[in-house]
């Protein structure tokens, strides 16, 4: 029976994606053998070759399945076709950029033998320089959500980055280690959500049908963040997706206070793009000023 379901999507991340894959086989390579872990590449139609180069027999990459998706369907989309697929007991998925660097996955996988109340798993990420990520954090309720907007997730107050096992409110969908009966149980990834606030919409979902979501810091996973996109494209859906999770899930009066928020914070930015010359400032906010 398989153990272990590894998920990576990719789209037009080639270099990356194969990294990724060696990576695991170099930890991995018993587990992939014997059958306990399998890897799961979902591409979403990348036109950079990735599928012909992962395909290539040269690389005798063991267990590996390959969904091939005709269009690009985005993060939530793009992961829940190949859950579909998935063999094992607990899915882990994994962000295409990301190197692996040890064996834990096994501690996490352990550590969710031993206790049931937990649904998620989120492991700790890490720069290429070898400094910590924040990789989990709490829900955006209003008043974290203005510390965000205003800046103060740089500096731990609303992402935070545990030195032990923690229970919090969301970890990053890099990498997100989940129980797959969990996982059909809430449904998947909202496909609403084209890509970011996936993680935190999947596990306040969680949360509210009783199962916790936890850090595990005791991983060496290193992280090239945005391997797929930018920041511009980052920025416009992280609003989209907190415009999505507040319609979504909060009150009408709270969806439009964010709004708000949201515009505000726009707007300011968008001037001081003038004021400066900052091409990017006024590029990414004026496009946010539309939703």
């Amino acid at each position: 029976m398989v153990k272990l379901s590894i998920i990576i999507l990719s789209y037009n991340t080639k270099e990356l994606t194969l990294n990724c894959i060696q990576s695991l086989i170099k930890q991995y390579r018993k587990e992939l053998e014997m059958g306990d872990f399998e890897i799961i590449l979902a591409d979403n139609a990348s036109t950079d070759g990735t599928l012909n180069e992962v395909s290539d027999p040269k690389f005798q990459i063991p267990n590996l399945n390959i969904v091939g998706n005709k269009e690009n369907y985005g993060f939530s989309k793009g992961n829940n076709i190949a859950a579909k697929t998935a063999g094992g007991k607990y899915i882990l998925f994994l962000n295409s950029d990301t190197e692996v660097k040890d064996r834990n996955f096994l501690n996490m996988i352990e550590f969710l033998e031993k206790n049931t109340g937990a649904g998620i798993l989120g492991g700790k990420l890490t720069n290429i320089n070898g400094s910590s990520q924040l990789s989990a954090g709490k829900f955006y309720n209003l008043f974290n959500l203005v510390i965000m907007l205003i800046g103060g997730e740089r500096f731990g107050l609303v992402r935070v980055n545990p030195s032990i096992i923690t229970k919090v409110d969301w970890v990053s969908g890099a990498c997100m280690m989940i129980r797959r009966d969990v996982f059909e149980k809430i449904k998947g990834f909202d496909e609403n959500i084209f890509m970011y606030m996936d993680d935190v919409e999947l596990c306040f979902r969680a949360k509210k049908f009783g199962f916790d979501t936890y850090f595990f810091p005791n991983l060496k996973l290193l992280h090239t963040e945005r391997g797929s996109g930018n920041k511009t494209f980052a920025i416009l859906n992280i609003y989209k997706g907190i415009l999505y999770f507040y319609k979504k899930h909060k009150s009408f009066w709270e969806y439009n206070l964010v709004k708000i928020l949201l515009n505000t914070k726009a707007f300011a930015a968008f001037i001081i793009g003038i004021i400066t010359g900052n091409k990017y400032l006024k590029k990414t906010y004026k496009q946010a000023l539309k939703f």
